[in-house]
């Protein structure tokens, strides 16, 4: 479908060719201020850079958009890449140029934390500008398609990121807006840089299946177009073949082979009626015997990106299985071609009614961004926005309702409103009383049964899936906990008033504004949170507002942390108790976060720690923690051994380890039915080097079946 042009006349007759009344001026304007603006730039193939933004316009004219979406397609990298800005094009090009450009250009400018923070907030960008306008989104996927296509040229590293990134938003996004090609080529293009050697394998499989079936599957379109003339019903066949990343993600999903996948080539059926989709379904269904479970009937019930058609599979001829889609030309163009199927402006960024439906989604989350000053939770909310596997359930109305599978009567409540998510207590399906962690089937009536005095569970977030329900329910947990620390703060500061004699009043005070600022808070409010959660002490507090005394009389006895902790240092915290946790045994060399508790101090954590994410809805009470060098100190790590029930097994696994100079504080064991023994001991270690080497001795020992921390 896409061909690249060389140029700027070969992109201006592409254009006429769908647009006889193209402004074409305005092409050649673009062209050549972007081609002066780059100058002397190159690709990393290198190219003259212009060739890159004349590929990016080329893709948009294939994709026959309106000339000032290839206008800005062509101009796309200059605000970022050269020196010229915003003003430069709004003054040459106008507003609408000028906005769909800047919408496009990277934050470069602001600083951010991580790239994982950076590559967050550009989404972020860049999507609410596609909610304001949709063009936004799809020069974007002209510029990433044609970077994927020369992604060989940068160094791996980069390559497996860019490709990791388009698999899993770009693709997910073109595929709910309906622009079917483009979702396949992404994917494609991801699978091939990401797993070189996988790809290969199938491409090579997939050739060689086409090269076996061609021939049965060309009789079987010709019997089938015979019985549809006989019939009278329009229609014309073809036989396709699904993509190698869509054959991976079934071998995936199913468990199976590639020799086990019967529908790697398939036959469509293009017809004129929605009615005649019907009855070629009949027609197929007497001819040859269906396969129960795998008729889909997406005319009836489209799919959120208006995608429409008839699927199945039957035992065609010699037994074989043979995939079938039945659609109109109609659905085949919007199937194919999605929000960019029929594109019509009357003024900027309206859209018709009928594609108004594929942004509905979009505008939902932009709605929701205003809740979600987090740029990472916006970006997994998006993610979760686009998630391929759905599940259609009913709201008690008969609405169609489309979630993500996996969800649960919890997460239906959130999609109907905030309030009601919040007030849930209880579900019906299909008129029976089900558990809030019943995960929902396609069909499902729902009916949520709410209570006014109802408040959420941080339990929910165990098994809720969708972004929108995870978020809210965290936002809830955030602002009590936030109210009940301020609330906490208040007393624990009132209370170490009393005790040294100082009055409430201070409470309102200049004087305590300052010691607040003094010890690294902006606001009174901030200073009673953290107060309440134990990052600040109060006799810190009150050390600050008695700077008239002397520093040994003011000074109270500060909290000392333990022999064990003698090796951690909390990043802006003094004075303050804290310990490991038991759930994840962190160790030196392991990369460490903390968790502030209120009135228990901080527990440190390992990042990969599964209680993470229950426990830190928010992030205000996570503190950065590291690794300090002390000496000799020893640390607790927590192994689990599974090896075969023998004598002598457990006294060689303690000897084994001994002989390394570690301690084991603890050991259990079990028998298994199945003549295996479990063994969960805690050995003392310096640190991560030390107990990847245990590790590695248990492995290795005779009788051991798997060792894990």
């Amino acid at each position: 479908m896409i061909e690249d042009v060389a140029t700027i006349d070969d992109l201006i007759k592409k254009v006429l060719s769908y647009n006889p009344d193209a402004d074409i001026e305005l092409l050649r304007k673009t062209y050549i201020f972007s081609s002066e603006a780059h100058g002397s730039q190159k690709r990393m193939a290198g190219s003259p850079y212009i060739e890159h933004p004349l590929a990016v316009a080329s893709i948009l004219a294939d994709m026959k958009m309106d000339t000032t979406t290839i206008a800005a397609g062509l101009l796309h990298d200059t605000i970022e890449d050269t020196n010229a800005t915003v003003k430069d094009i709004k003054a040459l090009f106008g507003n609408e140029i000028a906005f769909l450009v800047n919408a496009l250009t990277k934050l470069s400018k602001m600083e951010f934390m991580t790239k994982e923070e950076a590559q967050a907030e550009n989404f972020r960008k860049m999507l609410l500008a596609m909610a304001e306008d949709v063009r936004v989104i799809l020069i974007k996927f002209a510029d990433r398609l044609h970077n994927m296509k020369t992604l060989e040229h940068l160094p791996e590293e980069k390559r497996k990121r860019i490709a990791a990134e388009t698999l899993d938003i770009y693709a997910p996004i073109a595929n709910r807006l309906g622009i079917g090609w483009l979702k396949i080529e992404f994917e494609d293009l991801s699978f091939k840089f990401l797993m070189p050697e996988v790809y290969e394998e199938i491409v090579k499989k997939i050739a060689k299946r086409k090269e076996e079936q061609e021939v049965y599957l060309r009789d079987v379109v010709k019997e089938m177009e015979a019985r549809l003339k006989e019939e009278n019903i329009a229609g014309e066949a073809s036989h396709r073949i699904k993509h190698s990343y869509g054959i991976y993600q079934k071998m995936q999903k199913q468990g199976i082979t590639f020799e086990q996948i019967h529908d790697v080539l398939g036959i469509r059926i293009i017809t004129d009626t929605k009615a005649n989709c019907y009855a070629i379904m009949g027609l197929i269904h007497s001819l040859w015997t269906p396969v129960p479970g795998r008729f889909k009937d997406f005319i009836g019930v489209p799919k959120s990106n208006m995608y429409q058609s008839l699927h199945t599979t039957v035992i065609g001829p010699k037994g074989e299985r043979v995939e079938f889609q039945i659609r109109t030309d109609e659905m085949h163009r919007i199937a194919e071609k999605g929000i960019a199927s029929h594109w019509r402006y009357k003024e900027r960024g309206m859209l018709t009614e009928k594609d108004s439906r594929y942004v509905t989604w979009l505008r939902d989350l932009v709605q929701s961004q205003k809740e979600l000053s987090n740029a990472r939770d916006f970006l997994e909310e998006v993610k979760g926005a686009v998630v391929p596997d759905v599940v259609y359930v009913f709201t008690p109305r008969g609405d169609i309702k489309e979630l993500p599978s996996g969800s649960t009567p919890v997460d239906f409540a959130y999609s109907i409103h905030t309030d009601v998510g919040h007030k849930c207590v209880s579900a019906k399906v299909d008129g029976r009383i089900v558990p809030l962690r019943y995960q929902l089937k396609n069909g499902d009536a729902v009916e949520i049964i709410t209570s006014p005095a109802h408040k959420p569970s941080r339990d929910w977030l165990q098994f809720v899936v969708t972004q929108r329900a995870k978020a809210r329910i965290k936002q809830w947990i955030n602002t009590e906990e936030r109210m009940q620390g301020v609330e906490l703060g208040i007393k624990l500061l009132e209370s170490e008033l009393k005790k040294h004699d100082m009055s409430n009043a201070l409470m309102k005070s200049d004087e305590i504004l300052q010691a607040a600022k003094s010890l690294g808070v902006s606001s009174l409010e901030e200073l009673f949170v953290s107060v309440g959660f134990g990052k600040i002490s109060p006799h810190q507090v009150v050390n600050k507002l008695r700077p008239e005394k002397p520093a040994e009389e003011v000074a109270l006895k500060p909290i000392k942390p333990s022999a064990e902790q003698k090796g951690i240092s909390i990043k802006g915290i003094d004075d303050i108790l804290y310990h490991t946790a038991k759930c994840c045994y962190p160790v030196p060399g392991d990369s460490l976060v903390g968790f502030i508790t209120r009135g228990k101090g901080v527990t440190i954590h390992n990042k990969k720690c599964h209680n993470l994410e229950r426990l830190a809805v928010d992030n205000a009470r996570l503190v950065d923690v590291e690794w300090r060098q002390d000496g000799d100190t020893r640390y607790p790590a927590r192994l689990l051994v599974e090896s075969v029930d023998k004598p002598g097994v457990l006294a060689n696994l303690s000897a084994l380890v001994s002989a390394d100079d570690v301690n084991i504080s603890q050991l259990q064991a079990i028998s298994t039915p199945d003549q295996k023994a479990q063994i969960t001991f805690i050995v003392e270690v310096k640190d991560k080097k030390q107990l990847a080497a245990i590790i590695q001795k248990i492995a290795s020992m005779d009788g051991v079946l798997r060792v894990k921390r």
